[in-house]
C-alpha cells in the first residue's frame, strides 16, 4: 500500500553504465543464461533475430533454422522463438550475423545505453557486454516489481470488491431477517385458520362414515346381482374359447398339408434338377469322347490367327505402326497386354520421378483395361525399388524383375508361356525384346503408339 506507483529509473539498483568504446572492461563478460532471459528481453530478441533471419544468406542460417526461415515474417517470432534464442545463444556464427545486419539495418537498436530497459539489456545481451548481467537482472527485477505491484493492486481491488459483498450482505442478511419475521407471523396466522378447518374437517369426516355405512350395504346387494351375471358370462365365454381352439385345430391342419404338399413339389423338382444335370454331364462326357475319338483338338485357327494385317507366326508378325490398328488387336477375344514399363513411361514422362511414373501408367493401363476388357501385365525393372506399392489399379497386373533378372527377360518368359493362338501384344521400343517376342508369335507395339492410344482414353 505504501510502494510507490512510479517505477524507478531505468538505470538505478547500482548498474553500471556500458564501458566506452576502446576501454577494457573491468571485469570478463560472464556468460550469458540464454535460457534464464526475462521473458521481455526473449521476446525483444526473437524479434530482432526474426527480423535478420528472412534476410541472411542461406549459408549464414543454420540448418535446424531453416524451416522457421520460411514461415511468414508475423510467424516467426512467434512460433521460432524458442529455436531462434537456442541457436543464438549455442551458435557464435549465427549470433555474429545476426548482429552484422543489425548493425547494418538496425542500427538503433544496439545501444546498451537505451533509456528503456529492455532495449539496453537486449544490445547488451546480443553485443555480449560486461554489463549484460546485471542489466539481464535489473529487467528482471523491474519484471518481479511490476508483477507484485499488479499483484498488489489485484489483492486492494479484491479486498474492496469482498468489503462491498460484505456491505451487500450484510444488508441482504437484514432483510432476510425482516421477511423471516413476518413470514413466522403469517405462518401462525395460517397455522390458526388451518385448525379450525380441521374441526370441520372432523365434523365432515364423521358424517362421511355413515354414509359409506349405508353405500357398503347396498354394493352387498347390488354385488349378489353381479355375482350372477358374471357366472353367466364366464360360461359364455368358456364355450366360445372351446369354439375357437376347433376353428384353429383345423387351421393347422390345413397350413400342415399345404407345408406337406410344398415339400413333395420342392423334392420332385429338385430330383428333376439331379436328372437334368445328370442327362447334361452325360452328353458332355459323350461330346469329349466323340472329341477325343475324332481327334478334334484346339489347334483350328482362333481369333488371334486371322486378323486382318498380323499373324502368329514369327514370320508374318509385324509391328503396329498406328493406334487404329492397336485397337483392332485389343478387341481381340482373350487379348493379353504385355508392357515394358520403364520403356514407356520413360518415353512418355521422363520429367517425372520413377515411381510417379509407374502410379501415373497403371493408372492409364487400368482406364484402358476397363474400356477394352483386355488382360493387362506391366513389368518394370526391380532393381532400386525400394518399396512396391501394395495396390495397383483395377485391372493391371504389375510385376517387378527379381534381384539379378531384368524385366526385358521376364517378358520373353511371359510371352512363352502363353498358349499357342492366344492373342499376344508386347508394348516395347527396345528392337531386341520385340525381335524375340515377335519369334513367339506376339505382336510388338511402339511404346509411342501405346502412349498416343493412352492418351485417348
Amino acid at each position: 500500500m505504501t510502494a510507490s506507483a512510479h517505477p524507478e529509473p531505468e538505470h538505478a539498483a547500482g548498474v553500471p553504465p556500458a564501458p566506452q568504446a576502446g576501454a577494457e572492461p573491468e571485469h570478463p563478460a560472464k556468460p550469458v543464461n540464454w535460457a534464464g532471459l526475462p521473458e521481455a528481453i526473449r521476446e525483444r530478441i526473437a524479434e530482432l533475430a526474426a527480423a535478420a533471419l528472412g534476410k541472411l544468406p542461406v549459408a549464414d542460417i543454420p540448418r535446424q533454422l531453416r524451416p522457421v526461415a520460411r514461415f511468414a515474417p508475423a510467424k516467426r517470432a512467434k512460433l521460432g522463438g524458442s529455436a531462434l534464442l537456442s541457436t543464438l545463444g549455442e551458435s557464435s556464427r549465427f549470433r555474429t550475423a545476426v548482429l552484422e545486419w543489425l548493425r547494418e539495418h538496425r542500427a538503433d537498436v544496439l545501444d546498451p545505453n537505451a533509456l528503456d530497459s529492455v532495449a539496453a539489456a537486449t544490445a547488451a545481451v546480443l553485443l555480449g557486454e560486461a554489463s549484460a548481467d546485471s542489466r539481464v537482472r535489473l529487467v528482471a527485477k523491474n519484471a518481479e516489481e511490476t508483477t507484485l505491484r499488479a499483484e498488489r493492486d489485484a489483492a486492494l481491488a479484491r479486498v474492496h470488491r469482498l468489503e462491498g459483498e460484505l456491505e451487500r450482505v450484510q444488508a441482504e442478511l437484514v432483510e432476510a431477517k425482516r421477511v423471516v419475521e413476518s413470514a413466522r407471523a403469517d405462518r401462525e396466522a395460517e397455522l390458526d385458520r388451518l385448525r379450525g378447518r380441521l374441526r370441520e374437517q372432523g365434523v365432515k369426516l364423521r358424517q362421511a362414515k355413515d354414509t359409506a355405512e349405508e353405500a357398503r350395504a347396498a354394493a352387498a346387494e347390488a354385488g349378489g346381482i353381479r355375482a350372477e351375471e358374471v357366472a353367466s358370462l364366464t360360461a359364455q365365454l368358456e364355450r366360445e374359447r372351446q369354439r375357437v381352439a376347433t376353428e384353429r385345430a383345423r387351421a393347422n391342419n390345413a397350413v400342415a398339408e399345404a407345408d406337406v404338399a410344398r415339400q413333395s413339389a420342392r423334392e420332385a423338382r429338385e430330383a428333376d434338377e439331379v436328372r437334368l444335370a445328370l442327362l447334361i454331364d452325360t452328353i458332355e462326357g459323350a461330346a469329349k469322347g466323340l472329341r477325343r475319338e475324332l481327334s478334334l483338338g484346339h489347334a483350328g485357327p482362333r481369333p488371334a490367327d486371322v486378323i486382318r494385317g498380323a499373324s502368329t507366326r514369327a514370320d508374318g508378325g509385324g509391328k503396329v505402326q498406328d493406334p487404329a490398328a492397336l485397337d483392332r488387336l485389343l478387341a481381340l477375344p482373350g487379348v493379353h497386354l504385355i508392357v515394358d514399363g520403364y520403356n514407356v513411361s520413360k518415353t512418355g514422362y521422363p520429367e517425372l520421378a520413377l515411381a510417379d511414373q509407374r502410379d501415373r501408367l497403371a493408372q492409364q493401363l487400368g482406364a484402358l483395361s476397363a474400356r477394352t476388357a483386355a488382360e493387362v501385365t506391366v513389368v518394370f525393372d526391380g532393381a532400386g525399388v525400394i518399396s512396391v506399392p501394395a495396390a495397383a489399379a483395377r485391372g493391371v497386373r504389375v510385376l517387378f524383375s527379381d534381384k539379378g533378372v531384368l524385366a526385358d527377360d521376364v517378358i520373353r518368359t511371359l510371352v512363352a508361356a502363353e498358349p499357342a493362338g492366344r492373342p499376344l501384344v508386347v508394348a516395347t521400343s527396345d528392337r531386341a525384346v520385340a525381335d524375340s517376342v515377335r519369334a513367339r508369335g506376339a505382336h510388338p507395339v511402339p511404346s509411342a503408339v501405346l502412349l498416343t492410344r493412352l492418351g485417348r482414353v
